[in-house]
């Protein structure tokens, strides 16, 4: 995943009660393989996210 600030990352659930996580890239940390991302996320808190699988950019919040 490749992420640049103002892009929206959304982290899918494995389980069926938890929501779908989002955020907003406020800050790219780190370069090439071993870039990570601070991000705010839909509840107004920060931190710094090292994206898995399970993630996946979008232009805007779904």
């Amino acid at each position: 995943m490749r992420a640049e600030v103002g892009d929206h990352i959304v982290i899918e659930t494995v389980t069926l009660d938890s929501p779908r996580r989002h955020g907003e890239v406020v800050e790219v940390i780190g370069q090439a393989d071993r870039r990570h991302y601070r991000v705010r996320w839909q509840d107004g808190h920060e931190s710094v996210y090292f994206p898995g699988p399970d993630a996946r950019v979008t232009d805007a919040p779904s």
